[in-house]
């Protein structure tokens, strides 16, 4: 065999061998990605985890609040977890406990009606008790409800800039690892400096 032949020889079989190894992976791969929602048909409520389910009625942000946080509106929970950090005084300290301690408040009783919503649509379909009007109106109930809770903590967000100086939202989203979030966005005119 000339060295030529041998070096096709070759390419040809470690091609083969790669269509063979990409060929065996294909139905695990198709088993992994056609049935992504496996197991999740145990769950009390679908479309939410527990974890979702405790985290909604304990009133907390479930991810509601990132446009105002990763833009450089600060979250009173984590303010108060860093009030050394960031050195908030005691008036600040108190009157951002009062917006955190109302928020959480109206966002316990808004994260109870929309797990109950949930709970609504969840029903209807597993008892078969649904046609395309029932479905909008369940629906549209679960999103108000769900809108409700996004609205209450992004206005809390919205509460809580005024309280703070420029500097405090620089050391805050330097301590929470956004760099220079709300950087730019005009914003920080409207606060005290």
């Amino acid at each position: 065999m000339t060295p030529n032949k041998g070096r096709t020889v070759l390419r040809s079989a470690v091609a083969a061998g790669c269509l063979l190894a990409a060929l065996a992976s294909i139905p695990a791969k198709a088993e992994q990605t056609s049935a992504p929602y496996a197991g999740q048909q145990d769950r009390a409520i679908k479309s939410l985890s527990p974890e979702d389910v405790s985290q909604l009625l304990a009133g907390q942000g479930w991810g509601f609040a990132k446009p105002a946080e990763l833009n450089g509106f600060p979250g009173p929970m984590h303010l108060l977890e860093l009030k050394s950090e960031i050195g908030l005084s005691e008036s600040q300290t108190a009157r951002i406990d009062a917006l955190y301690r109302e928020m959480k408040a109206e966002a316990q009783v808004a994260g109870q009606r929309f797990v109950e919503a949930e709970r609504a649509l969840d029903k209807a379909f597993a008892e078969g008790a649904i046609d395309g009007a029932a479905l909008a109106a369940l629906v549209g109930e679960a999103e108000r409800r769900r809108s409700v809770l996004r609205l209450i903590h992004l206005r809390t967000h919205l509460a809580t800039l005024p309280v703070l100086t420029h500097h405090q939202v620089q050391m805050y989203n330097r301590l929470r690892g956004y760099g220079s979030a709300g950087q730019g966005t005009g914003h920080h005119g409207k606060h005290r400096h």
